[in-house]
């Protein structure tokens, strides 16, 4: 049983809108959404049906979880905003929407997903570098999706370009539940930047 020693009571994934070749992805998208539901923590995503994004939305609701879905009208209009959600946001654009997620989220996942993703996921990391926030931030890294990603930014604290206490912040597993449980009991570490 995963423990709780920070108060999380919702969590923004940020998740591919495809499914990728492997299906593993899909699987560690379904064990997630088991793991957070069972601790009764609501999931905050990108709001549509497609690719991992609506098969994580679907888990969660096929287990009478809360998922609350965050989509810019553009994509609302292209008629791929799931209509089963808990709750459904549309915004007026993708800026907006990141800003929803965020004040909605006390933390943050990424799964195996493309540039939005990870457009995503930097954007609420570089806030939590700059002190402008103190959610955890994680990435799920099932089947070793986001090895050269990581391989990257321990590069970058080689070449001086990041502090290794900033590289540091970034929760890296590929158990949900292992996962889980580093973002609960996340401390923040400030650093100045």
């Amino acid at each position: 049983m995963i423990q709780s020693t920070q108060k999380i009571t919702s969590i923004a994934l940020f998740c591919g809108s495809n499914f990728g070749h492997d299906p593993s992805y899909q699987l560690a998208a379904e064990e997630l959404a088991r793991v957070i539901t069972a601790l009764n923590i609501q999931s905050i995503y990108g709001g549509a049906t497609v690719g991992i994004m609506g098969h994580f939305a679907d888990t969660v609701l096929a287990l009478d979880g809360q998922i609350t879905g965050v989509i810019p009208q553009t994509l609302f209009d292209a008629e791929i905003a799931h209509s089963q959600l808990s709750k459904l946001i549309v915004t007026s654009s993708m800026t907006e929407r990141k800003a929803t997620m965020y004040q909605l989220a006390d933390a943050f996942i990424l799964m195996p997903g493309g540039l939005g993703s990870l457009e995503e996921f930097f954007e609420v990391l570089s806030w939590l570098q700059l002190g402008l926030h103190q959610k955890p931030c994680a990435i799920l890294n099932v089947n070793n999706y986001f090895r050269f990603l990581l391989d990257f930014l321990d590069h970058s604290v080689t070449q001086g370009f990041i502090k290794s206490g900033h590289r540091d912040m970034i929760i890296n597993e590929s158990d949900p539940a292992t996962l889980m449980q580093h973002l609960l009991s996340y401390k923040h570490k400030p650093l100045i930047k």
